[in-house]
């Protein structure tokens, strides 16, 4: 089982992107702690849709339907997987 099995590859790029997103808001003191999981996810959704409709062929309501389902999983997903490399660092430092 591979990261590759479910992020498309492309979108692999995101998380790190992500990472560091959540990095700049924690450290700027702006933002409640508490709310940076849900930039992070929405940020994280939002990339992805960009990508996934510039690349997808939508032809009719189902494709535009599919394109906004793979951009919400992948979203989520690079925003777990940002968050859950923060965590595994953070603990790693203690």
């Amino acid at each position: 089982m591979e990261i590759t099995d479910y992020i498309k590859p492309e979108l692999i790029v995101v998380a790190a992107a992500l990472y560091f997103l959540d990095m700049g808001i924690r450290k700027s003191g702006v933002v409640k702690e508490k709310l940076v999981p849900l930039i992070i996810g929405v940020s994280g959704i939002a990339i992805c849709a960009l990508y996934v409709f510039a690349t997808c062929q939508c032809a009719g309501a189902a494709g535009v339907a599919m394109a906004a389902f793979t951009s919400v999983t992948q979203g989520l997903i690079v925003a777990g997987v940002s968050i859950f490399a923060k965590q595994i660092i953070k603990g790693k430092e203690k």
